[in-house]
């Protein structure tokens, strides 16, 4: 199972109404932390995001991600969004 694939099923504790990721780690090539995990894009929307933060927001997906954070994800760029913010 690609990396792409498990961070959709992890995040899915999150109910997201869409995932969106986009794996950057071609353009990472040769980056010492390369060899580690990969580099991503996600941008998610889900309304258990409403209240909440920027700061907070990432930190529940890094909480949904943990156990790829390790070795599957290098570098992660997100997008957290509500509904009515998409």
């Amino acid at each position: 199972m690609q990396t792409s694939d498990k961070m959709r099923e992890l995040l899915q504790t999150l109910q997201p109404q869409s995932i969106e990721i986009i794996d950057d780690s071609a353009l990472h090539a040769g980056h010492a932390g390369a060899r580690e995990g990969g580099h991503y894009r996600l941008t998610i929307v889900s309304a258990q995001f409403e209240g909440r933060k920027t700061m907070e927001r990432h930190r529940m997906v890094y909480a949904a991600l943990a156990s790829l954070m390790q070795s599957g994800i290098h570098a992660l760029n997100i997008s957290a969004k509500t509904p009515a913010e998409s």
